[in-house]
């Protein structure tokens, strides 16, 4: 069913009043390959949790919502498992089915908002942990044939926050079934950011897969605002990568900054220590801001508009440009 002159602000995790002048939902390829022919000749966008959006107009077109679901084991042997998601599902929930079932390698991605079909989109990560490490391969609709092609790892070109499906093949495809390759008795990784504190502080000295996703939970939940109470699309600003000789000018001034390494003898910094630094963290600015525990959060304390919610991140870009040379790129996509 199509529906006219729809409101979006229950479908976008900032909570921004926004309309669509037709919106539908589908949970099949069939249903997507109906709609398109119908709808081919406007606008389109495809929304699945809508936590990585910002809303700055109404959308003259047609959003379509991605509900296709299921999960299924493909192949299993005594060490790995390789399972098929339907591009619909919730990220954080199929975390918790891999962990239930003693799958690993996206543990430490437990409670990062969204669907499974944007992961590899935005090659998402968290804590030393990104899509591409545990990717096969995924299945997505060709809007202009009406076909499904399948993507193996190379041919997505995976980078940081950066896939084929965001440069060269933006808004060719929709992504609607996505392959993971898990490991039975998997290692943890548990050296990246706090969890290794964390771990420590619950007693745990030998950690399995569920131990590290509780950990993250809990990391998460102590500085991340819940979307269902205040407004906001988890981290806006990406982790800027600079040459060694930028690095290293600020590791001078501060000795203590977070630096990490990164490809092709890049550095790797952190957006939120930079605009900590620069005296953003727990700014308000009308009715949104920056969130008090974590300085890469913008939130929307009620009744923001999308643009002043815009305008904020540009005064924050443009800062950071001044004070530390260093030009921060939005990870939020902006409509």
């Amino acid at each position: 069913m199509v529906i006219q002159n729809a409101s979006l602000k229950s479908l976008n995790t900032f909570g921004i009043e926004a309309t669509a002048r037709y919106f539908s939902r589908f949970s099949s390829v069939q249903e997507l390959d109906s709609i398109f022919k119908e709808y081919k000749e406007i606008p389109f966008l495809i929304m699945g949790g809508g936590s990585n959006l910002l809303l700055t107009q109404d959308f003259d077109g047609i959003v379509l919502r991605n509900e296709i679901m299921g999960k299924s084991i493909l192949e299993e042997t005594p060490d790995s498992v390789l399972v098929k998601i339907g591009a619909g599902e919730n990220w954080h929930e199929f975390v918790l089915w891999a962990v239930e079932n003693e799958f690993g390698g996206i543990e430490n991605m437990s409670l990062i908002p969204g669907s499974v079909g944007a992961s590899p989109m935005q090659n998402i990560g968290a804590y030393g942990v990104e899509i591409k490490d545990v990717f096969d391969h995924l299945f997505a609709y060709h809007i202009e044939s009406g076909e499904t092609h399948r993507f193996s790892l190379d041919e997505c070109q995976f980078g940081y926050r950066e896939s084929v499906f965001k440069r060269a093949l933006k808004n060719q495809y929709v992504i609607t079934e996505v392959c993971f390759k898990l490991e039975k008795n998997r290692s943890v990784n548990t050296t990246y950011g706090a969890i290794e504190q964390e771990l420590q502080k619950m007693a745990i000295s030998s950690p399995t897969i569920r131990d590290v996703s509780n950990a993250v939970i809990s990391i998460r939940q102590s500085k991340l605002p819940n979307p269902a109470e205040l407004g906001n699309a988890g981290s806006f600003f990406k982790n800027p990568v600079v040459a060694p000789s930028i690095a290293d000018a600020i590791l001078e001034k501060f000795p203590s900054a977070p630096v990490y390494p990164a490809e092709n003898g890049k550095k790797k910094l952190a957006a939120g220590w930079l605009i900590e630094q620069a005296g953003w963290k727990g700014k308000t600015v009308g009715t949104c801001g920056v969130h008090k525990l974590q300085a890469l959060v913008l939130v929307n304390y009620g009744g923001s508009t999308g643009n002043q919610i815009y305008d904020l991140s540009s005064a924050i870009i443009s800062d950071i440009q001044e004070k530390f040379g260093v030009t921060l790129e939005r990870e939020v996509n902006i409509l």
